[in-house]
């Protein structure tokens, strides 16, 4: 093995101890003779390899040359990028991550949602007022008309206080907005607000 690939290989290994926790963050790291001991290379290759885990900011060294861990995320996204660790264990990580901001979208979503709520007068008087969702499925009357020429509120009672599309959510969404096939509506409204707004949503029209 050339002194090239070892140092990147080593730092790659480094970054990978990170991600599994071997190394947690803000813990130092043994210097660099000891290290070259360990991965059995010269302490320049340690150099170049702490060097690289450096310019991704999943390392600080300090003048002394003290080696301490800054960044986990740092380390896995740097493992990610060269295509090191495909396995399992990286696409659970990967998982967490995902369910880690799902968790912050829903909670900021409920932020959101509790402050329209506050705000509008027609929307304190509702009582129970807890959103439900409801999607439009794919032959729905309502694919590629507007909210305000459906009469939507008028026909349903109900009010969209949201509307996911994919992976984005547009709040309040106003009267000219279009509504696709598997769009899903969060409404509020009274206790039966749901039961009608799908009959609403689902009912069969007349063939012109």
């Amino acid at each position: 093995m050339q002194e090239v690939t070892g140092y990147k290989s080593i730092a790659l290994d480094i970054a990978e101890r990170i991600v599994s926790g071997e190394l947690p963050v803000q813990s130092k790291i043994s210097g660099r003779s000891l290290l070259a001991s360990q991965y059995h290379v010269s302490p320049e290759t340690i150099r170049k390899a702490i060097g690289l885990l450096k310019d991704e900011n999943i390392v600080s060294v300090s003048q002394g040359k003290e080696i301490v861990i800054v960044s986990d995320q740092n380390a896995y996204d740097y493992i990610t990028k060269n295509n090191y660790l495909k396995s399992v264990y990286s696409l659970k990580q990967e998982l967490q991550q995902l369910l880690v901001l799902k968790k912050g979208i829903d909670s900021k979503f409920e932020v959101l949602l509790t402050e329209i709520i506050d705000a509008s007068d027609r929307l304190k008087n509702l009582k129970p007022y807890h959103p439900v969702e409801i999607k439009v499925t794919d032959h729905s009357h309502v694919v590629g008309k507007t909210i305000a020429n459906l009469q939507f509120w008028q026909n349903t009672g109900a009010t969209i206080v949201a509307l996911r599309r994919g992976t984005q959510v547009s709040i309040s969404p106003g009267p000219h907005v279009i509504l696709r096939e598997n769009d899903v509506l969060v409404v509020v409204g009274d206790g039966q607000v749901q039961e009608r707004t799908e009959q609403f949503l689902n009912m069969i029209l007349p063939e012109e």
